[in-house]
């Protein structure tokens, strides 16, 4: 079994795209998205209508439950400028979409946990704002419960995979189109990438065992970075050109 991984597009449709070529190139055909595809200062509907012709298993991340089922006085900015370009259809489609899925019969797919679409898995914040690994005791503790051998999730936009004592493997495949943020939970801190690439993975099972490649594939960041200074949101942009909000 091989597929490739994809996740936090974030409406950036330019990244998308350079991923799906990337994708073809590697001889991989089958593809699962852990969610968060359309929030962002950049194009949700073009986003939307790419992946509604990708045909993949896709989950629906926090940000994706925002943009469908808050009221615009309720949004972050960015959800509601996503909001305000979606389609009809489109809003339909994402607000089906569900909160996990298994693929294959042997690979769990969820946003950020199985249990909260806004929790980080395999990181911890301190008080001070430092994003850090959280302890192997605490991830396997969010695992309890899922029998598949590998888990698939997303939502730090950190690229990362973790072998479980029990045999299991957990992968964030890293983010499609947003290479850092800012967020207020569960303290302030600041996320960035160090690099303004899409980043996906290609999984594969091999011999019994789940092997995961991590890839890096530039495009036109600067022209998503110009879309988000245009709507006003710097912060995006900085992180958009360089992988760091400065």
């Amino acid at each position: 079994m091989k597929f490739a991984a994809i996740a936090d597009v974030h409406g950036n449709y330019l990244a998308l795209e350079a991923v799906l070529d990337d994708i073809k190139a590697q001889g991989v055909t089958d593809i699962v998205n852990l969610g968060d595809m359309v929030s962002g200062p950049l194009d949700a509907r073009r986003t939307a209508e790419i992946m509604m012709d990708m045909n993949a298993v896709c989950v629906r991340g926090n940000h994706d439950r925002y943009v469908t089922d808050w009221t615009p006085e309720q949004m972050y900015p960015s959800d509601r400028i996503a909001h305000g370009q979606l389609t009809p259809v489109q809003m339909e489609w994402l607000g089906a979409l569900p909160f996990s899925a298994v693929y294959r019969d042997e690979v769990y797919l969820c946003h950020a946990t199985p249990d909260d679409d806004n929790t980080y898995w395999m990181e911890a914040v301190t008080p001070e704002g430092v994003v850090h690994m959280a302890s192997i005791e605490s991830i396997e503790a969010r695992a309890q419960g899922i029998t598949q051998s590998l888990i698939l999730c997303a939502h730090t936009h950190i690229a990362r995979a973790v072998k479980l004592r029990d045999g299991r493997m957990i992968v964030n495949p890293g983010s499609v189109g947003g290479p850092g943020y800012r967020d207020v939970a569960p303290y302030p801190h600041t996320l960035e990438v160090g690099t303004p690439d899409a980043c996906y993975a290609i999984v594969e099972k091999m011999a019994g065992r789940w092997h995961a490649t991590f890839r890096q594939v530039p495009y036109d960041n600067e022209a998503m970075a110009s879309l988000a200074r245009q709507n006003g949101r710097l912060e995006w942009a900085s992180a958009l050109a360089t992988g760091w909000i400065r």
